[in-house]
């Protein structure tokens, strides 16, 4: 699905809108007028009247102060006491320890699916449109091995309950007048974690999901909803805490300005601190560099390496296989690597990562040195909340003085961990591995990770992302993908 759609223009305005009752003080007086002020004059109903839409919207406001919602009983309670549960939840964490909870935050499943916002689509089909010429030739039925295709009233007629979607029909129709209508979601989930319930809506298997978020940019009608952190960002930054943001890779190229005026508008947002986690990606690569010569020690073993950055791809690893699952670089990421730095330097602060990715949240709550993690969507909510242009503020040139490397910045796109890690290889004398890099999570590249088992990959080293284009594509950036892509290489040069 293209990134930018209205699905997604109405998720970022219910999260602005939370963030800016946050940031104002007024959130449980104004949570509940959320899904009225959308819906005012010149909305578009999309449902069957703005009553239900309005349903709709309160839900996805549930979801932006921190829980997941489901259906009609969760609408009907006032989101003013989810408001107060919020400010209560953030003001638990920021008294722990570190601003941590024993349970490291983490409260269930990060994505869940909004029952009335959901299509209940009808099952995977292939199914014979108005082009159907009833031809002579009538490849469609010569070629279906299982005989559902017949024709009726001179149009070809598919047998629902002899087709088995396998697509020849599709492929061989000389018109493609035959058209697989899928279910967005289910069709975008690597692993298959989602499936109908007895009424038809989507149910999301926790055992299965690997919280990727795909399913979440894939649905047409926003029925996925994360549970979002943005009121404990919000709240963290008006506490008089020192709150310090460690930025993915990916981030740099999010917003426009460059970074410099990134920098300074979250200086000005309230962060008492901006850093790159590309200088822990570089310790990332060292440290795998590392660990795959001694793996490359026992080949006789079967000792390629896969790495270990992309939580996404590590909760699908298991599901691959122990074989596959073993194989996994035991290297902490970039974000736990940087965050244990600043750790180090100040220990009283509350460290907040930034990305693209939704499968960080799940890794930022069990790790002890980050406070929470945020989206890129999140941040530029924030931002929009309180009044700030990124495009138009004053370059702040200061940063770490430690800068990252090249190699570190280009983690966010796919092959450039693989890179790094060949690079480290060659600073410390080592063979340069060989490489390949999966660049993206499907149903059918996870069928072929899990044959690692018994046919290891001719490489050393192998690069998985979940998200195809790296985590540039992330399921909640905000900048078109390959034109991130583009300007993080010319980005990456400025060291």
């Amino acid at each position: 699905m293209n990134w930018n759609n209205n699905a997604a223009r109405i998720r970022r305005e219910v999260l602005v809108r939370t963030a800016r009752l946050a940031l104002e003080g007024s959130l449980a007086e104004g949570a509940d007028g959320i899904a009225y002020d959308m819906t005012g004059p010149g909305w578009e109903v999309v449902r069957c009247c703005v009553h239900h839409d309005r349903a709709i919207i309160r839900l996805r406001a549930m979801a932006a102060l921190g829980f997941a919602p489901q259906g009609l009983a969760d609408a009907d309670r006032p989101l003013a006491e989810y408001a107060r549960a919020a400010i209560a939840r953030a003001e638990g964490l920021r008294a722990a320890p570190r601003g941590k909870a024993e349970d490291g935050g983490a409260e269930g499943s990060v994505l869940s699916v909004n029952d009335e916002a959901c299509n209940a689509c009808v099952k995977t089909r292939h199914r014979v449109t108005e082009g159907c010429q009833g031809c002579l030739a009538r490849p469609c039925k010569m070629n279906c091995p299982k005989g559902a295709v017949s024709f009726r009233e001179g149009r070809a007629w598919i047998d629902p309950d002899k087709c088995v979607d396998c697509g020849l029909c599709a492929r061989n129709c000389p018109y493609s007048a035959i058209i697989k209508q899928s279910v967005p979601c289910e069709e975008s989930c690597p692993t298959g974690a989602l499936a109908k319930d007895d009424e038809g809506r989507e149910r999301i298997d926790p055992e299965r999901c690997i919280e990727c978020g795909k399913c979440l940019k894939a649905c047409p009608f926003g029925a996925v909803a994360e549970s979002s952190r943005i009121v404990d960002a919000a709240l963290a930054l008006k506490s008089g805490r020192r709150v310090v943001a460690l930025l993915a890779p990916a981030l740099a190229v999010q917003f426009p300005g460059g970074f410099a005026r990134l920098v300074a508008a979250l200086r000005e947002l309230g962060f008492a601190r901006v850093e790159e986690a590309a200088r822990g990606a570089d310790v990332t690569a060292r440290l795998e560099a590392v660990e795959l010569a001694e793996r490359l020690a026992r080949k006789a073993e079967g000792g390629f390496m896969a790495t270990s950055c992309c939580p996404a791809w590590k909760r699908a690893s298991r599901l691959a296989g122990p074989g596959v699952a073993s194989r996994v670089s035991a290297t902490p990421s970039p974000m736990a690597l940087g965050a244990a730095q600043l750790a180090r330097e100040e220990p009283e602060s509350l460290v907040v990562f930034v990305s693209p990715c939704v499968a960080k949240r799940r890794e930022a709550a069990a790790d002890p040195n980050v406070y929470l993690a945020l989206t890129a969507e999140e941040l530029g909510a924030l931002l929009v909340a309180a009044g700030l242009d990124v495009a138009a503020a004053e370059p702040d040139q200061a940063g770490a003085e430690e800068r990252p490397s090249a190699e570190g910045r280009l983690f966010a796109v796919s092959g450039g961990v693989a890179e790094a890690v060949k690079a480290a290889s060659r600073a410390a004398g080592a063979p340069e591995p060989q490489t390949v890099a999966v660049n993206g999570l499907t149903k059918q590249s996870l069928k072929e990770i899990s044959l690692w088992e018994s046919s290891p990959p001719e490489a050393d080293l192998v690069e998985v992302m979940a998200c195809e284009g790296g985590c540039v594509g992330g399921p909640c950036a905000l900048a078109n993908p390959k034109a991130a892509a583009a300007q993080l290489a010319l980005f990456a040069k400025k060291i």
